[in-house]
């Protein structure tokens, strides 16, 4: 009994472990940004490091997995599965957040589309559901990478269409996605040490990008965080879409590894990149920042519930 008890709760520590990582890197941006070691300048040039060399390693390696022909049908169904949801992103993104400025929406539409599950979502899963949630988590990545960089990014780049889509086209992460979906099917298989320094560089990800975020919050009055807007989003994606995802998924019989996996990928907060493409397309990043923030403190409380519910139910 005491063993089973431990078994449980080991998912939960490991979600505690994550959100008080991601806390102690913004904590160190915050605290560099107060004392002036990390200026608007900085920012950008950071920014700018992040989107064009971290990221799109960080995206071409997360398509680094090894199908096999018996993971190949189940992987199938994740992939289906995690396409229908970014299409329902996009659905909800239509009429969620009309009532907000422009400025506002466009940040929370990303927000919708592109969530955390690639930092905080893969060790949560791979703790709950081991070995074969790896691997589903990383399939479940596919499309968010595909979405992030393309419906997502066009949300920032307000040009006329043939410059958006020159936009996109030539953007590092775009290409990220096409080659690591080559790299997916492909035979070949990098050098150990091409890969290794790959992996390398797309681990700085998360600790570039929230101690950018922490800098973006230094300069916030702390007040503010108490704006309704923050809150019904982390509503809609920290509770209400992994629920229905969860109904949908239930009532039509998948798998239950596969139905955990999708709905632990869907409740993961705002991601990281948010504040940054906000920040480098002259967002409102001070609210994008805000609006991981609160959603990745309140998933401190839900992400726990939602684990408990996918082992017992």
């Amino acid at each position: 009994y005491i063993m089973a008890e431990i078994t449980t709760l080991k998912p939960v520590m490991t979600i505690i472990q994550i959100q008080i990582q991601i806390f102690l890197l913004v904590a160190v941006g915050f605290l560099i940004g107060k004392k002036g070691l990390f200026g608007q300048e900085a920012r950008r040039d950071m920014t700018n490091v992040v989107i064009y060399v971290i990221l799109p390693c960080s995206i071409f390696h997360s398509f680094e997995t090894q199908l096999t022909a018996g993971m190949l049908r189940e992987c199938a169904v994740v992939f289906a599965i995690a396409m229908g949801a970014q299409l329902l992103y996009m659905v909800l993104n239509k009429f969620l957040y009309n009532r907000y400025s422009p400025g506002r929406r466009v940040i929370l539409q990303y927000a919708t589309i592109c969530n955390n599950a690639g930092f905080m979502g893969l060790p949560v899963i791979a703790s709950v559901y081991g070995s074969a949630g790896i691997l589903y988590g990383s399939i479940v990545l596919i499309p968010i990478r595909l979405f992030m960089w393309t419906a997502g990014l066009s949300l920032f780049t307000k040009t006329d269409k043939k410059q958006q889509f020159k936009n996109l086209a030539t953007h590092p992460c775009i290409w990220a996605v096409i080659l690591g979906f080559a790299y997916l099917f492909s035979p070949v298989r990098l050098p150990a040490v091409l890969s290794d320094a790959i992996n390398v560089i797309g681990s700085c990800t998360t600790a570039m990008s929230m101690i950018v975020v922490g800098s973006i919050l230094s300069d916030v009055d702390f007040r503010t965080i108490l704006d309704k807007a923050y809150y019904f989003y982390s509503f809609i994606r920290l509770l209400a879409i992994p629920a229905l995802i969860f109904m949908v998924l239930r009532i039509i019989g998948v798998d239950p590894v596969v139905t955990g996996v999708s709905v632990l990928s869907s409740a993961m907060p705002a991601a990281t990149v948010t504040a940054m493409l906000s920040h480098k397309y002259g967002g409102d990043s001070a609210f994008a920042s805000k609006l991981i923030f609160v959603s990745t403190l309140l998933s401190l409380v839900t992400l726990p519930i939602i684990t408990a519910i996918m082992k017992v139910v």
